[in-house]
């Protein structure tokens, strides 16, 4: 039987584990030193299922079923697309 990858979720817990232990200040040297690889290798993990969502949910798919990219709406006021112009603007 294959072994079941740990979920997003699982890992960030496991990871805030062992950053509590680390605080602590309570663990040996050696040991303290194989969770902080650890911990250092689950960020990596974190990191690299984090990328793969954004990207995932970064496309979307149009009524025809067909992959478009998503394109972010912009806080530059500058862009002149309309919309809310603030109170008392003139047109």
């Amino acid at each position: 039987m294959a072994s079941k990858e740990p979920s997003f979720e699982d890992q960030l817990t496991q990871l805030q584990e062992i950053v509590n232990q680390l605080e602590q200040g309570n663990v040996p040297l050696e040991e303290a030193i194989k969770q902080f690889q650890a911990g250092i290798k689950l960020s990596k993990q974190l990191q690299q299922k984090l990328t793969s969502a954004e990207k995932t949910l970064g496309h979307l798919i149009d009524d025809d079923g067909n992959e478009k990219e998503y394109e972010k709406a912009t806080d530059d006021p500058s862009n002149n697309g309309g919309g809310n112009r603030g109170f008392g603007s003139e047109d």
